[in-house]
């Protein structure tokens, strides 16, 4: 039995590791060359960083938002996600198996809130194992360029974590897009200063740490999350986005207008999808690039097959120029707005 009561070969033996999660990290770390645009980060060196930690994030990008960190940090990142997406076993498996834990919200069933109480407990195990946990601080994701109110789950984690003795630094992280529309964006990753258990009075009740705790941690967010009103284009240009010289401009438009062309017919099906898919939601750009992260290669092999009957082996330069006129387009394309 393992966490959360689990059996089976997902938990069976840490020696024993599931593929899935070491596959999709290798294709979220190739993807990530393409849909990134440009990354702008503070203190690169955190990425490199030993746990125990907790990342203690704002949350505009869905499930995007974990795999950034994921992709980006050096050792295995466990998150926290919403509860109801573990309703069906299969589900529930496969997040687990891609180290994502359920947290349960009054709106998903005040029956389910019980169920924290384990999640907190296995994070506990993990970090005596120097284990990187992310939460969304926030509780809930909305796509803006705004630090909404926290909620204490982070605060109730951390201090658990200090009152049984774990050296836990939390690490306060601002995410921020140019945009939550288009495909390919500048991504700003921002890290505030480690908070310790030192920082806060421990002996104080819990309504009082726990707002101590919220005070801090809200205070570093507010310097690393934009604020932007989602109706003001002229400041979001001017935060968000990296112009491109006339000779650059030039110099990808050839390769990108190849770009469009190879990969229209994986882009406009899947974007046409999922937009009907999302419609009415903040998910559309974490599932975006995750249905295209999972079928780009297929679609390269596809490519490459059906271009080799004609050329034969010169095909396979197919696999280097696709990925590199995508990434052109990419440069090209807008990076504010809708």
């Amino acid at each position: 039995m393992g966490l959360s009561g689990i059996p089976g070969p997902i938990w069976k033996s840490r020696t024993q590791k599931p593929l899935l999660y070491p596959i999709l990290k290798i294709l979220a770390r190739a993807s990530f060359w393409i849909y990134c645009r440009k990354l702008v980060m503070n203190e690169p060196a955190l990425l490199r960083i030993n746990g125990p930690v907790l990342l203690a994030a704002n949350h505009p990008n869905s499930f995007l938002d974990s795999v950034i960190l994921d992709t980006l940090f050096s050792k295995p990142v466990w998150s926290l996600a919403r509860g109801d997406a573990f309703k069906k076993p299969l589900y529930s498996r496969l997040m687990r198996a891609m180290k994502i834990m359920p947290v349960y919200r009054t709106s998903e069933g005040v029956e389910n809130l019980s169920s924290n109480y384990q999640t907190f407990n296995d994070c506990i195990a993990l970090f005596r194992n120097d284990a990187i946990i992310c939460i969304f601080s926030e509780g809930k994701c909305i796509n803006e360029w705004h630090l909404r109110p926290l909620k204490k789950g982070t605060a109730r984690l951390a201090i658990k974590a200090w009152e049984e003795g774990i050296p836990l630094q939390v690490i306060p992280v601002g995410i921020n897009f140019s945009s939550f529309s288009q495909f390919g964006k500048n991504i700003f990753l921002q890290f505030g200063q480690i908070i310790r258990s030192t920082d806060i009075n421990l002996q104080q009740p819990d309504g009082l740490r726990h707002a101590a705790f919220n005070t801090l941690l809200e205070k570093e967010l507010q310097q690393l999350v934009f604020e932007i009103p989602k109706d003001d284009l002229k400041l979001q240009q001017e935060k968000l986005a990296f112009p491109l010289s006339l000779l650059k401009k030039w110099l990808l438009f050839i390769p990108a207008c190849i770009g469009t062309l190879l990969h229209a017919p994986l882009f406009l099906p899947v974007r046409s999808f999922v937009n009907k898919k999302t419609k009415d939601t903040d998910h559309y750009d974490s599932v975006m690039v995750a249905i295209l992260m999972l079928l780009y290669p297929l679609y390269l092999i596809l490519l490459t097959i059906v271009i080799g009957v004609w050329a034969g082996w010169w095909a396979l330069l197919v696999l280097i120029i696709s990925p590199i006129t995508a990434r052109a387009f990419v440069m090209l394309n807008r990076q504010t707005g809708s």
